[in-house]
């Protein structure tokens, strides 16, 4: 909620700089009064009653379902983006990065004292981040939060508290694997299973909480976990975000890797052969020529246009989804535009390691981080991120690429740096974290289908996204596809709660 502090520098300030830390964890947003720079945490802190809504802000947040910086929702407010620097002089601002990722991967490399490293600095970093409160944490049950569970008792010599969210959902629910790192670390458990009537009674007080609209659907379920510790009285939390990112967790790296070895074939084999062959009418009948012809298809993107070929709102079509009036205000260009420029700003390192660096922008800064951030603020708690301890980011800066991804492992020295650590069963399953079954609960629980659909249909009627569209989401593709169609619900749907609380009168 909007704290409403913020402050100012004069515009006869010979030189002022305001800064954000690498990961964007502490946030700062400016804009220019009459040659003054005003900044604040929060972007609706400098926004008054004559502030514009951005169009373009807009459709960022359904194409990325948060507003990445340096945009805010608001026309003329900006948020600092990660690891860059704000200097105002003479009335002017400029930004520009104080840090950039440099790679230096080790060239001989000697396991054991790397292991030996990671696991005292992983100690170290936890230890940093404990404040001598009850030492407590989130605990999903994949490989970071139980790394982080099983720090925090080394660190602090102390019964770690755990907290983990559950789902009455097939296929969404993993407490068996935080209960088995709770079981294996000794911790004392704490459980809450979120509920459909929890959805409607804390939407609308979520989305109000943000600064602007966030669409990360994991925020309902960290909010409960929170508040549940909070209720257990915990002043600070630790999270486990930020491991996938620094070491090669997330399963897009092997499969980039894939798409990689097509750059490998000639090219005359490419176009005499392989392409005629798979984008054929006879190979579209087929379930594996099929698949072969959809990675082809992949391949031949370069990066990072790539990793939005199955963007939500560009695969539905633009023009199908949202009004002409919207679309005559906004460039659908520019988000791309954003990512080739933070993809094309790391250099000098390997394919994988631009893709950590791209990642440490999107996932983390601009979604993870403020997802948990938002969650715990809103709820009452103090929140710590170990994995980005800059111990640990100088780490897995000299770490040489096939530690992180050998062959298709994915995060390989991780999990072999920390076998007999975890349990093998968390070091070997497929990574979930707290991901809500909306789409289902939608379709079957009567309120929340209520709320969804009112949403909707309100948020047409500001003249954004087409009725037609909003009528036959609701009433054929989500119950088709919950899963799928279930996500875009969830974006428009918390659009339209925080523009209710934030900027009622708003249309297009």
């Amino acid at each position: 909620m909007s704290s409403n502090l913020s402050a100012s520098i004069p515009a006869n300030s010979s030189a002022s700089v305001l800064s954000v830390d690498r990961f964007g964890i502490h946030t700062l947003c400016y804009r220019v009064d009459n040659g003054q720079l005003r900044f604040a945490a929060r972007a609706d802190d400098l926004a008054d009653a004559s502030t514009e809504i951005d169009p373009q802000a807009i459709f960022d947040y359904l194409y990325f379902h948060c507003i990445p910086s340096p945009r805010t929702i608001y026309k003329g407010i900006y948020r600092l983006p990660p690891g860059h620097t704000a200097t105002l002089h003479n009335g002017q601002v400029t930004v520009a990065p104080h840090w950039t990722p440099q790679f230096d991967e080790l060239r001989s490399p000697s396991f054991d004292a790397l292991k030996g490293e990671f696991r005292k600095l992983l100690q170290e970093s936890v230890s940093a981040q404990l404040d001598g409160t009850k030492p407590a944490c989130f605990l999903s049950g994949g490989t970071d939060s139980s790394t982080v569970a099983g720090m925090v008792g080394l660190a602090s010599g102390r019964v770690a508290h755990s907290y983990s969210i559950g789902f009455d959902a097939q296929g969404y629910d993993e407490m068996e694997y935080a209960r088995l790192a709770s079981r294996h670390f000794k911790t004392e458990h704490h459980e809450y299973y979120v509920t459909p009537e929890d959805l409607v009674r804390s939407i609308a007080d979520v989305a109000a909480s943000f600064d602007q609209p966030f669409g990360n659907s994991s925020v309902l379920p960290s909010y409960y976990c929170a508040k549940m510790a909070l209720d257990d009285g915990v002043t600070k939390i630790l999270a486990g975000d930020g491991g996938d990112e620094l070491f090669g967790g997330n399963s897009r790296y092997a499969k980039q890797k894939l798409f990689g070895y097509y750059q490998n074939v000639p090219q005359a084999l490419q176009k005499a052969l392989l392409e005629p062959l798979l984008n054929s009418g006879l190979a579209a009948r087929f379930a594996l020529t099929r698949k072969a012809g959809s990675y082809l298809e992949q391949a031949r993107v370069p990066m990072p246009d790539r990793l939005q070929m199955y963007n939500l709102i560009t695969r539905l079509g633009v023009g199908e989804v949202l009004t002409a009036q919207l679309l005559a205000k906004v460039d659908t260009g520019s988000p791309l535009d954003l990512q080739r420029q933070v993809w094309n700003s790391t250099q000098n390192c390997s394919h994988l390691n631009q893709e950590l660096a791209f990642d440490w922008r999107f996932t983390l800064a601009e979604s993870d981080l403020p997802k948990v951030i938002g969650a715990t603020g809103f709820a009452g708690l103090a929140v710590g991120f170990p994995m980005l301890d800059e111990r640990l980011l100088a780490f897995s800066l000299k770490l040489p690429t096939n530690y992180k991804l050998k062959g298709q492992q994915l995060r390989w020295f991780f999990k072999e740096a920390l076998r007999g650590f975890l349990p093998d069963e968390i070091l070997t399953k497929k990574k979930q974290g707290f991901g809500l079954p909306f789409g289902v609960w939608a379709n079957t629980h009567p309120k929340l289908k209520t709320l969804a659909t009112d949403s909707l249909h309100s948020l047409a009627g500001r003249g954004l996204v087409r009725p037609d569209f909003i009528q036959t989401l609701v009433t054929q593709r989500l119950p088709e596809h919950p899963g799928y169609y279930g996500e875009m619900v969830w974006i428009l749907m918390m659009l339209e709660q925080w523009l209710a609380a934030k900027a009622p009168n708003f249309r297009m």
